[in-house]
């Protein structure tokens, strides 16, 4: 099973939950959790999951109770709904990869268009640098996250306050955090170099900034400056993994094709 660098904890807790026992309404159940927070940004009920899959709130509990025992979902207040821990975003993404909830084979229109938004800005330059730029104002408005990338041995970032419009942001806590993150992140990916073509690093994963509550999704590709150039995107761990994962690909792909 591949996992992206993170804690130990987390992967230990990955490890025991992949060898549970999980029956497949409940993989269902917290793949539609994923999903339904990332669209709302408000905890997922079990009115709403009982509406989806046909069933009664009662027998939505009960398989909730049994994905927050195995720690891939928490109840944020006593009377609120479930969101993904980092755990259950960890085994979502897992599952996108081909991991532990299977294969997922449908192509989302959305990524279609946001490839070729990408595309029109990378082609449409004619340097390197201003090239990898293009891509990632593209990432920017696409996905609502900050954009970044590796230029030269620099870091170059885009979409600061796009990324703290997100509604995760409104606590000054998480945005000190994001900021300790950022000024350490240029060296850390100077010194460590992941070597995936694709790396997801989801809240406590991180190397750097463990309680900034984000997510670093980032490509690696070749370009004029570097063998292991950067470009990715960072936003809260509420995000839409299989889009974003999808367009930060096809990022590093189109430019180290282009350039």
């Amino acid at each position: 099973m591949r996992l992206a660098s993170g804690t130990l904890d987390v992967k230990a807790l990955i490890l025991y939950n992949e060898s549970m026992e999980i029956t497949e309404r409940q993989k269902q159940i917290l793949w539609q959790i994923v999903e339904e927070y990332a669209e709302t940004a408000s905890p997922v009920g079990s009115v709403t999951m009982a509406k989806l899959f046909k069933v009664s709130p009662a027998t939505i509990r009960a398989e909730m109770a049994r994905l927050e025992a195995l720690g891939l979902i928490a109840q944020p207040h006593t009377s609120a709904g479930r969101v993904p821990t980092d755990a259950g975003y960890r085994c979502y993404v897992n599952h996108l990869e081909g991991g532990c909830l299977g294969e997922r084979t449908e192509k989302e229109p959305s990524l279609d268009r946001g490839a070729h938004a990408i595309e029109v800005r990378v082609s449409s330059q004619s340097r390197a640098d201003a090239a990898i730029r293009g891509a990632v104002d593209a990432l920017v408005e696409l996905t609502g996250n900050l954009g970044l990338a590796t230029i030269d041995g620099q870091l170059y970032l885009s979409g600061l306050t796009r990324l703290f419009t997100q509604p995760e942001f409104v606590d000054a806590r998480r945005v000190q955090a994001v900021a300790r993150l950022l000024d350490n992140l240029e060296p850390w990916l100077r010194e460590t170099a992941p070597g995936e073509a694709l790396n997801i690093f989801i809240g406590q994963e991180n190397p750097i900034g463990k309680n900034s509550e984000v997510s670093l999704i980032i490509s690696r590709f070749k370009s004029p400056f570097s063998d292991r150039s950067y470009i990715g995107v960072l936003g809260p761990t509420r995000q839409n993994y299989a889009r974003v994962m999808g367009l930060v690909r096809h990022a590093g792909q189109m430019l180290e094709d282009v350039i």
